[in-house]
């Protein structure tokens, strides 16, 4: 049998999306059922690029199902430093592992890994591409404080070119009913065309604004925020120039609705202010609680054990 990999939150239909969040769900409120699920299971984190919450969470998760985990974090630390191709690396990985998570700053090097394993891979990252276990995330998370989908105003905020997350939760969140989008960005950072004509293809709302401001804020269900990715810039100036474009702090905050959330992938720089954490709004380590339970979820699911 050819192993099921995760590339795109595409992969999942809606139906296995809903019953992968019930699963999350049924983990955090009795984790002691699933604590030995993975005992004797491996799982090879193969992360090319920084991370901090994808790749522990993913160890986290794979841990507290009774697994282990081995890797490395970073190319320098891995035979990419030697020239190794990422198709000759997963082979050798099939060998020790169950299952793998790869991120990687190059769009459709873990497509291009799935194609050659023989266990299966979750892309945690390529480039500025793809990010579905961040949207799996994202959607539990959404699901958790707001109870459904259908009928909610999402505004988005920052960085929207670049931001693989923004890019990935449309795409799962434009599967829902009745959703409707704040697409706020300064001109030179807008979401992508492509996103833009799928949403117009769907016949989806959405709005392209560039202040987060009152009469913004005041529609909104949900506020996702988003740094502008340094990394992604070719040259410093522009970074400089954009970096503090959107501040969120507790005056602007007054203006939001009560029971508006604010959400962020992190790391966050100084988009969000350290005065906001404390507002019960403020739902961003919530959300890096929930990538633990939808990971363990997605390890369960695509090592067939549940």
């Amino acid at each position: 049998m050819h192993p099921r990999h995760l590339m795109s939150p595409l992969d999942l239909s809606v139906e296995e999306l809903d019953t992968m969040m019930d699963l999350a769900d049924d983990i955090r409120s009795h984790p002691e059922k699933y604590a030995h699920a993975c005992d004797g299971k491996r799982l090879a984190t193969l992360f090319y690029e920084p991370s901090t919450r994808t790749r522990l969470s993913f160890e986290a998760a794979m841990m507290n199902l009774g697994g282990t985990v081995l890797g490395f974090s970073s190319a320098d630390n891995s035979s990419a430093a030697k020239g190794e191709s990422v198709s000759d690396t997963i082979r050798v990985v099939s060998c020790y592992a169950d299952i793998a998570a790869m991120r990687h700053p190059k769009e459709g090097a873990p497509l291009v890994a799935s194609m050659k394993s023989l266990i299966p891979v979750i892309n945690a990252g390529d480039g500025g591409h793809q990010h579905p276990t961040q949207t799996l995330t994202d959607l539990l998370t959404i699901r958790s404080l707001k109870g459904h989908f259908e009928g909610l105003t999402i505004g988005l905020c920052g960085d929207l070119k670049f931001g693989r997350t923004v890019h990935s939760l449309i795409t799962a969140l434009s599967r829902y009913h009745n959703i409707q989008f704040c697409l706020i960005s300064p001109p030179e950072l807008r979401v992508p065309s492509y996103v833009i004509e799928e949403l117009k293809e769907k016949g989806i709302p959405y709005a392209e604004v560039v202040r987060l401001d009152e009469d913004t804020m005041k529609g909104l269900d949900i506020l996702y925020m988003t740094r502008v990715q340094k990394e992604r810039f070719f040259n410093e100036e522009d970074y400089i120039r954009m970096k503090d474009f959107y501040i969120l702090d507790r005056e602007k905050l007054a203006q939001a609705p009560k029971d508006m959330y604010i959400m962020h992938p992190l790391p966050r720089v100084n988009e969000i202010s350290v005065e906001v954490d404390d507002d019960p709004r403020a739902q961003y380590f919530f959300q890096a609680q929930c990538g633990v339970y939808i990971r363990s979820a997605l390890i369960l699911t695509l090592l067939g054990l549940v």
